[in-house]
């Protein structure tokens, strides 16, 4: 039982005809479908579930939901009457309210990021299938990402009024959904404020991770890729398509991973994140950052922190 890994994301964008040309020329994903509401869904070469990712048109950019996959249908009804029960409103959405998708758990994170838990997508296979593959595709394009790895949301932190989103999300997502954590960042007198929290249910260093700001909002979408090489072929191609490249390749001190950040052309943040880092376990201790060493836990290389990394989001 429980959730297994992050499902998709369904963020809003200004232009959709220029969003899917990024996604798909920049990222390498594929379209698979549109609805008759205009919604564009994809996916990435190596992921076997439809589509990862849902294009909504809007006037402004940003995240309307993020949803995760759980191991067996029954364990939408135990995690709806442990959410429930921590006094958060649930709703269940019957099959089809999502294309290919069965039944979705719906609620609101203590933050008021929409998040939705699901057990059933159609499946479709990867790119290369699942007898005797290559190890990659011939026809994939861009960066060529393999699949969907992690959001990080920002949430209001606001000591002064007793606000901290990211210690009220974190408690929830261990208490009702059983996620462990992996990583955080103490901050203020004695180190005393958690102001950022990494937190996995899979292998990988973050499946989910919360960051204090002024108010809540998506700080970036993150794609996996196999290694630093990668990441910097990512980069170039960022370039080559003239993308708003906003972090060079480097590497994190939070979960190790190498990386780089740039914009969808609506202004949502992308990250192309390579390697595991480490192997998360639940018995491994959490690692810990103080707010005196940020610099070095964002970016490891530089230690200093870019003008706008944690102050621009969606």
């Amino acid at each position: 039982m429980g959730v297994m890994r992050i499902g998709h994301v369904n963020i809003k964008v200004m232009d959709m005809e220029a969003a899917v040309r990024h996604y798909v020329r920049v990222l390498g994903m594929k379209e698979v479908m549109r609805d008759a509401d205009g919604n564009v869904y994809l996916k990435c070469w190596d992921e076997w579930d439809k589509y990862s990712l849902i294009l909504t048109e809007s006037d402004q950019a940003g995240l309307l939901h993020v949803a995760y996959k759980v191991e067996n249908d029954a364990d939408l009804d135990v995690f709806r009457q442990r959410i429930d029960a921590y006094g958060v409103v649930t709703e269940m959405l019957p099959a089809g309210a999502l294309p290919a998708v069965a039944r979705q758990l719906v609620f609101a994170l203590p933050s008021g990021h929409e998040m939705r838990l699901y057990a059933q997508k159609e499946q479709v296979g990867t790119d290369v299938g699942s007898l005797n593959p290559d190890p990659w595709p011939d026809d994939v394009q861009g960066a060529a990402v393999h699949w969907l790895d992690h959001c990080l949301l920002m949430c209001e932190l606001n000591p002064e009024a007793g606000v901290n989103r990211v210690a009220d999300n974190t408690a929830f997502m261990r208490q009702c959904l059983d996620f462990h954590l992996g990583e955080q960042v103490m901050a203020g007198p004695g180190h005393a404020i958690q102001a950022a929290t990494f937190l996995f249910r899979s292998s990988t260093p973050h499946d989910i991770a919360f960051v204090g700001g002024p108010s809540n909002g998506l700080h970036h979408i993150a794609f996996f890729l196999d290694d630093w090489a990668d990441v910097l072929k990512s980069a170039d191609v960022v370039a080559k398509n003239r993308a708003r490249l906003e972090v060079a390749p480097t590497r994190h001190g939070l979960t190790r991973g190498t990386t780089v950040y740039f914009f969808d052309p609506s202004g949502n943040r992308n990250e192309t994140f390579a390697g595991l880092g480490y192997l998360a376990q639940p018995d491994r201790p959490v690692t810990t950052w103080t707010d005196d060493e940020i610099g070095r836990a964002i970016f490891f290389h530089s230690g200093e922190l870019h003008e706008g990394f944690s102050t621009v989001y969606t």
